[in-house]
């Protein structure tokens, strides 16, 4: 069982369970997923399962888009409901600015980031003091939606690895009280199904494609290289921040085969097979 399955994850489930769950439930020997949703958020959780598994990174790096709920006047140790709340009072003002484009960004201690080999989140939840180095992420918006007493709404769409926690944080005395993930790339919340499973040809319908024979299909499912004419069938699938991978993905009448990275020689060398 090769392909992708679209779940709207519910509250209070760590993704790792609702992975398993969704295994279990299709008999897939292999799974895994391409994203974690902290347990208090809701939304869009792509599972992979057997061979799909093999280009993670690829669905791990597609752009995000969140709504998420701010609790303002208030903060908490770890950025969501999860945390030790504090009660301020300061609200932050009304008037919003974001700044939008490339960004640092530090990680919340709170946080899955591995530092020295070791979850920050089980670092700090032992009493270490430590700090994360700052990252640069992207923000494509980052809009108010609404804004009521000490409860404000906002649309946020950004590159993979930015935290929503700390942009809420960075808002002033503020927290994540509810996130929803809407989109993964091409892929929206809206087509979920879990009992739904998305073959690996239209999984992978956000590369470029190349068409091969019998003969070349043989060779690229062994990892060989293969002639390649230049011609290039364009993706079917495109998020609005994504670019399309370098890689191409070469089918056959009866699927996929293989991604490929074009070689200076006009080549095309298998990196990722599906037929093994």
């Amino acid at each position: 069982m090769d392909g992708i399955v679209l779940v709207d994850k519910p509250a209070g489930l760590s993704s790792h369970k609702v992975t398993n769950d969704v295994r279990r439930e299709l008999g897939a020997r292999k799974a895994g997923h391409a994203g974690t949703l902290d347990p208090f958020a809701t939304g869009l959780l792509i599972i992979l399962l057997g061979r799909a598994r093999r280009v993670q990174r690829f669905f791990m790096g597609m752009s995000k888009e969140y709504i998420a709920v701010a609790r303002l006047g208030a903060t908490s140790t770890t950025g969501d409901p999860e945390g030790e709340i504090e009660m301020t009072g300061k609200l932050p003002p009304d008037r919003f600015e974001p700044t939008l484009g490339k960004i640092s960004q530090r990680p919340p201690i709170y946080s899955a980031v591995k530092v020295d080999g070791k979850r920050a989140y089980k670092r700090a939840r032992e009493g270490e003091q430590f700090e994360i180095p700052a990252r640069e992420v992207e923000l494509f918006e980052f809009s108010q939606l609404s804004r009521d007493a000490d409860r404000a709404e906002f649309r946020i769409r950004c590159s993979s690895g930015t935290y929503v926690r700390s942009l809420i944080s960075d808002l002033g005395d503020a927290y994540t009280e509810e996130l929803r993930r809407t989109r993964i790339g091409p892929f929206s919340v809206d087509d979920a199904d879990s009992g739904v499973v998305i073959g690996l040809d239209a999984a992978l319908g956000f590369f470029d494609h190349v068409e091969l024979d019998a003969a070349d299909a043989k060779k690229a499912a062994h990892g060989v290289a293969v002639e390649w004419d230049g011609k290039v069938g364009k993706a079917r699938l495109s998020g609005p921040e994504d670019a399309t991978p370098e890689e191409l993905l070469l089918t056959a009448v009866d699927g996929p085969v293989a991604l490929a990275e074009r070689r200076d020689d006009g080549m095309l060398k298998p990196v990722v097979g599906f037929r093994a």
